[in-house]
């Protein structure tokens, strides 16, 4: 069983809170850029496998390659997607592969989806830094990515 969620990582900076001195305004760096990418992964709760694909652009197409991809990753599996109901979840033109089974979630409650806490995560990770290239951005990406993000967020359960 598998979480399934995309998000947008861009160039402009993501902006956090500060601790300041009273009446002392902060200073940090700040980036104003429109360049994005974006990041389809599936986390499993049971035993903490992820599997992300980096896209660039989050529409039923590449939600279709990331299927795709997700299936022939363990083809002997069969996975089961909780996934949001984006409406490119539901195209009609989608091939969903045979060892796949699509679980929606209720319409507009992102909080039952666990893969959101990842994407807390990693852009808790990439924010309040400056990425002057997409390359950079995903260099840092794939850094926090194999440093083990699924261990840190989405712990598997012990066996009792």
């Amino acid at each position: 069983m598998y979480y399934q969620d995309e998000s947008r990582f861009g160039l402009m900076t993501i902006l956090r809170r500060m601790i300041t001195a009273k009446g002392v305004k902060p200073i940090d760096p700040y980036q104003h850029k429109f360049k994005n990418l974006y990041l389809f992964g599936a986390f499993s709760a049971m035993n903490g496998e992820h599997f992300l694909l980096e896209l660039p652009y989050c529409n039923s197409d590449p939600f279709q390659v990331f299927l795709y991809l997700f299936a022939q990753s363990n083809p002997d599996e069969f996975k089961i997607l909780i996934l949001d109901n984006a409406a490119f979840h539901h195209a009609k033109t989608s091939v969903i592969p045979n060892n796949i089974a699509l679980l929606f979630l209720p319409a507009y409650c992102p909080e039952l989806n666990p893969a959101e806490n990842m994407w807390q995560y990693i852009k808790g990770k990439v924010s309040m830094g400056i990425h002057k290239t997409l390359e950079e951005l995903q260099n840092t990406l794939a850094n926090i990515i194999q440093n083990g993000v699924a261990r840190n967020v989405i712990k598997p359960k012990e066996k009792e």
